[in-house]
């Protein structure tokens, strides 16, 4: 009786720590366009269609050597819109840093409502930024006094 009961308890944490393992490592697939309106995302720019908008990033060369990159950025995501800046050089002496600055503005046929996330393309890689462009629309309509008597 000890043998099942102990069996039973076991078998009883494994699936508990199996369904929590899943629940809290869970992640959105890859390339997947945030949903702004459902997931909490701090690093959210609203822009409407052929708004403005700034991008600075910041490099370090961790090597031990003197190197230059080619480096550009570009805002992508599963919408009907996207953006590519223009490349710049960067050039870095041993564990010095740089900032690199790109403008833009969201097309004007950004389909609101869809997001764009921010990607840093240097050296051959594809760096994905934690940095989202959501397009709002033009016109909003907002409640802000009501009576009744």
């Amino acid at each position: 009786m000890n043998k099942i009961r102990w069996v039973s308890i076991a078998t009883l944490i494994v699936i508990v720590a199996s369904f929590l393992l899943i629940t809290f490592l869970a992640l959105p697939p890859t390339g997947a366009v945030l949903n702004v309106e459902c997931e909490p995302a701090t690093n959210v720019v609203n822009k409407r269609q052929g708004e403005a908008f700034a991008v600075k990033v910041k490099f370090k060369n961790t090597g031990n050597i003197t190197g230059t990159w080619s480096v550009n950025i570009a805002f992508e995501g599963e919408s009907n819109w996207g953006w590519q800046g223009t490349p710049q050089t960067l050039t870095l002496k041993p564990f010095k840093t740089a900032t690199l600055s790109w403008t833009g503005n969201v097309p004007a046929n950004a389909e609101v409502g869809s997001t764009a996330r921010l990607i840093v393309y240097f050296d051959n890689e594809i760096a994905p930024q934690d940095w989202w462009i959501h397009v709002l629309p033009d016109v909003e309509l907002q409640i802000i006094e009501s009576e009744v008597h």
